[in-house]
């Protein structure tokens, strides 16, 4: 079995996976404000991005099953939708413990890409509006800007309305 690329002169999970499939991105690092009350909403704000082209990784719960959802973070998730479009019955929020142990990365810095157990991703539809989206890179006060065709290749992620505003 291949072992997982470790991270690499200060990259994360998911700069190395981007770097190793050769997409290109661009980092962005800000200074984390821990009393702030939106993870996404403040990288939104120290980056002088639109909200609406900043998205945030939310991981739930659909029919005992974990599933990544990337949506917008000026608005929220929609479970039911959620569900819909991964065939499923009902959704709800992951435990945020087991959403941390099994994605490898803690809450506010959790990244579609490079996770330690690959889940079943949904890119939200709104982002095949936008040239580039940024996503978490995998820790607190780092993004990464990427194409959303890219981000949808490199997590398998299906294209469903699951974000609402």
């Amino acid at each position: 079995m291949a072992k997982k690329a470790k991270k690499q002169s200060g990259g994360t999970p998911a700069t190395v996976a981007l770097t190793e499939a050769g997409v290109p991105f661009t980092v962005h690092a800000y200074e984390h404000d821990p009393a702030h009350p939106s993870y996404g909403g403040e990288a939104a704000e120290a980056m002088g991005v639109s909200p609406e082209r900043v998205f945030k990784t939310l991981v739930a719960d659909v029919d005992g099953a974990l599933v990544v959802a990337v949506v917008p973070v000026a608005g929220s998730l929609d479970l039911k939708a959620l569900a819909t479009a991964v065939g499923g019955k009902r959704a709800a929020m992951a435990d945020p413990a087991a959403a941390e142990r099994t994605t490898g990365y803690v809450r506010g810095g959790i990244s579609p890409l490079g996770q330690r157990k690959r889940l079943r991703t949904v890119l939200d539809s709104s982002a095949s509006g936008h040239a580039t989206i940024c996503v978490s890179a995998g820790r607190r006060g780092l993004e990464v800007e990427l194409a959303p065709a890219d981000l949808a290749q490199l997590t398998d992620a299906v294209s469903a309305p699951v974000g609402r505003t």
